[in-house]
C-alpha cells in the first residue's frame, strides 16, 4: 500500500476503514455459491419453465388438475410411458394408450440439473425419443431429492441407481428456452416447449 494510502486510511471514518478491510478480505474468500434448489428453481424459471411446488400428493393432483384446467386438456390425449402415471391420467379422463395426437407428454425423470435448470431423462422415461419427437406441451413430475449441482452429479446417480444396467438415450432437456452451446453432447434436438414442471417435496 503506498504511504498515500495510508495517510488517508488515517483520517477516514473507523466505519469506513472496517468497510475497505472487509471487501479486501472478501476478494480472497471462496465464491459463495446458491443452495441447490434455489440454483435449481432460478435458472428453472430463467429458462421459462412453469415451477409448481407440491407439499403432498393431495397438492400435486390439485395441481395436475389446475394445469388441465388452465389449457383445457380434460378428454385429450397423452403420451406416456410411466404406468405408475396412468392413473392420474384415468382419473380425468385422458387417454394414454394408443394415442395418435397427444396433446402432452406426461413424465417422471432422473433427476433435476440445478447449474442450468435443465431435466435429465433416459429411455425409461422418453424411450427412444428426441426433443422434436415430443408434444409441445410437457408435464413433468419429479421430487425434491432428485435434484443435483451438476449433470456429473446427475450421472453419478443413474449409474448408482442402475448398476451394470445402464439405460440409454441419456439426456438433458430444457425445451423451453433453446440453447446455444453446440458443445453440449447431453442436449440436443432442443425446441421450445410449454413445459410444465410437479415439484413433491420429499425431503
Amino acid at each position: 500500500m503506498s504511504f498515500f494510502k495510508k495517510l488517508m486510511q488515517v483520517f477516514q471514518p473507523s466505519e469506513q476503514v472496517e468497510e475497505n478491510s472487509a471487501v479486501q478480505q472478501s476478494q480472497y474468500l471462496p465464491e459463495q455459491r446458491l443452495p441447490v434448489d434455489d440454483l435449481f428453481t432460478l435458472n428453472f424459471k430463467e429458462n421459462g419453465g412453469k415451477f409448481l411446488y407440491c407439499e403432498s400428493l393431495d397438492e400435486l393432483n390439485e395441481c395436475f388438475v389446475n394445469i388441465l384446467v388452465e389449457n383445457d386438456w380434460f378428454e385429450t390425449e397423452a403420451q406416456t410411458y410411466e404406468t405408475s402415471l396412468y392413473s392420474m391420467l384415468q382419473e380425468n379422463n385422458i387417454k394414454y394408450s394408443e394415442v395418435k395426437n397427444p396433446t402432452f407428454f406426461f413424465s417422471g425423470c432422473e433427476n433435476l440439473i440445478a447449474e442450468d435448470g435443465s431435466i435429465l431423462f433416459c429411455d425409461k422415461q422418453i424411450k427412444n425419443n428426441k426433443a422434436n419427437d415430443l408434444p409441445d406441451n410437457i408435464v413433468i413430475i419429479a421430487r425434491t431429492s432428485q435434484m443435483t449441482r451438476t449433470k456429473s452429479d446427475g450421472l453419478r446417480e443413474i449409474k448408482r441407481k442402475y448398476g451394470s444396467a445402464l439405460p440409454s438415450n441419456i439426456t438433458t432437456f430444457n425445451y423451453f428456452k433453446p440453447s446455444t452451446n453446440e458443445s453440449d453432447f447431453l442436449s440436443y434436438g432442443r425446441s421450445p416447449k410449454n413445459l410444465y414442471l410437479l415439484l413433491l417435496e420429499d425431503l
